[in-house]
């Protein structure tokens, strides 16, 4: 006898009998794959050397100054539109 649920099959409902069998099959499938998983963690895949934080602080760099470098863009854009209609008020329109 099965169990009807309102939940959809992905979030646990069971369709059939069967389903449990499966699912701990694939829990058990995975878990025998873990180990070369846990090796990503260490240091053998980083290959930390003494060139790394100047490349994280180059890699980062840009990140830092590209706001920096827009907002100097902009404040002088602006400054160079405000000037010119400044300008175009003070002049008497004849």
């Amino acid at each position: 006898m099965t169990r009807r649920s309102d939940a959809p099959a992905w979030l646990g409902a069971q369709t059939s009998p069967s389903r449990p069998v499966w699912r701990l099959g694939l829990l058990l499938l995975s878990l025998g794959f873990s180990s070369h998983a846990w090796a990503i963690d260490s240091y053998r895949y980083l290959h930390v050397t003494i060139d790394t934080p100047w490349l994280i602080f180059l890699f980062l760099l840009p990140a830092v100054l590209a706001p920096l470098i827009l907002m100097v863009v902009l404040y002088w854009r602006f400054a160079i539109r405000r000037g010119k209609t400044e300008a175009e008020e003070k002049t008497p329109h004849e």
